[in-house]
C-alpha cells in the first residue's frame, strides 16, 4: 500500500512511498482511509517520529475488515479514527475505542477535521468546568482547535472572546459564536474566567494577567514557539491557575459527541484547504505559513 512518509529531501519533507499493510490485532478494525487531516503538532514533531513508522493522527474511511474478536463496527461502516500514528496511509489498523461511526448525512471530508482539533477543544473546555455565563478567552481562535473551541464554548453558554493574529483571520468567528473578536489581546478591558491558549510565549503571560480571581488558563499549545517569561511577583496574588493540558486517548466517545453536533448542524468544521494527498506539500506550507483559517484535509487516492 501507499503511505505519506517523512522524506527529508522532498518538498515539505513528505513523499508517497510503498510500505507494508498493517496487520490488525483481534481488537482492532482495518480501515480503508479516504481522507486525512493535518495538525500543526504532528507536523512540528515529524522529525521525532520513529524511522519507518507511518505518521498521522486523524483519518476517516470505511471498515474493510471487522475486529476478529467479534466486536466493533461491521465491514462497510463509515468511521472516524484517531491514533498516534498510521493515519497517512491507504489502510489503517484502529483500536475500537479510537473509532466513531459517521452518520450517513455527514461528509467524511468534514468529519475528519474532528479528532485532534475538535476533541482537544471539547476536553479542554470540560476541564475548565461549567461555562454558563463565564467569560472565556480563546487565543489562536482562527486555527483548527480555536474555531471548534469558539463554537463549543458558545454552545455551553459562555461569553466568548476570540483572539486572532490579524484582523482578516477573525472573519467568520462572530457567526460561529464569538461575542468579541480581537487582534492579540487588545480591547479586552474586563477580567476573564477561562483562557484556552494555543499561542504560548508572551501572549500566555499577558493572558494570565487578564484572569479574574480563581480564573484558569489552560495551555493547549505553543504556536508562537516563544518562551513564556513571567515577571517577578506576577504570579503572586488572588488565586489563579495555569494548567497544562494533553488530549489523552480513547477519543471514540468524544468523537461521537462531536459527530452528533455536526449532524444536527450545531457544529461547523471549516475545511480551509482540500486537496489530493499528492499535493501534501502545499497544505503543509499553508499550515506553517499561517495562511489557513481552519483545517487542511487531504484525499487519499488509490495508486
Amino acid at each position: 500500500m501507499r503511505a505519506l512518509m517523512p522524506a527529508p529531501d522532498a518538498p515539505a519533507g513528505l513523499a508517497l512511498a510503498t510500505v507494508d499493510a498493517p496487520e490488525p490485532r483481534p481488537d482492532q478494525v482495518l480501515v480503508e482511509v479516504r481522507h486525512l487531516s493535518l495538525n500543526y503538532g504532528e507536523l512540528h514533531f515529524l522529525s521525532r517520529f520513529p524511522a519507518g513508522a507511518i505518521p498521522g493522527w486523524d483519518a476517516a474511511g470505511v471498515v474493510v475488515a471487522a475486529a476478529a474478536n467479534g466486536t466493533g463496527p461491521a465491514v462497510g461502516t463509515r468511521v472516524l479514527s484517531y491514533g498516534m500514528g498510521g493515519a497517512w496511509a491507504e489502510l489503517r489498523a484502529v483500536d475500537l475505542d479510537e473509532l466513531a461511526v459517521v452518520p450517513d448525512s455527514v461528509d467524511l471530508a468534514r468529519a475528519v477535521t474532528l479528532p485532534v482539533a475538535g476533541v482537544t477543544a471539547l476536553r479542554a473546555l470540560r476541564t475548565a468546568g461549567p461555562l454558563l455565563g463565564r467569560r472565556v478567552l480563546i487565543t489562536g481562535a482562527s486555527g483548527g482547535v480555536g474555531r471548534f473551541a469558539v463554537q463549543l464554548a458558545a454552545l455551553s453558554g459562555a461569553q466568548v472572546i476570540a483572539s486572532v493574529g490579524a484582523e482578516q483571520r477573525g472573519r467568520g468567528l462572530a457567526v460561529l459564536g464569538a461575542d468579541q473578536v480581537t487582534v492579540g489581546l487588545d480591547g479586552i478591558t474586563e477580567p476573564v474566567d477561562v483562557v484556552l491558549d494555543t499561542v504560548g510565549g508572551p501572549q500566555l503571560v499577558a493572558a494570565y494577567q487578564l484572569l479574574a480571581p480563581e480564573g484558569t488558563v489552560l495551555s493547549i499549545g505553543c504556536a508562537s514557539g516563544e518562551a513564556a517569561v513571567f515577571p517577578p511577583y506576577s504570579t503572586v496574588g488572588p488565586g489563579r491557575s495555569l494548567v497544562s493540558f494533553r488530549i489523552g486517548n480513547r477519543l471514540g466517545a468524544d468523537m461521537a459527541v462531536l459527530l452528533h453536533l455536526l449532524e444536527q448542524g450545531r457544529l461547523s468544521p471549516e475545511v480551509a484547504h482540500h486537496a489530493p494527498w499528492e499535493k501534501a506539500a502545499d497544505a503543509v506550507d499553508a499550515l506553517f505559513g499561517r495562511q489557513l483559517r481552519g483545517k487542511a484535509v487531504l484525499d487519499v487516492s488509490a495508486a
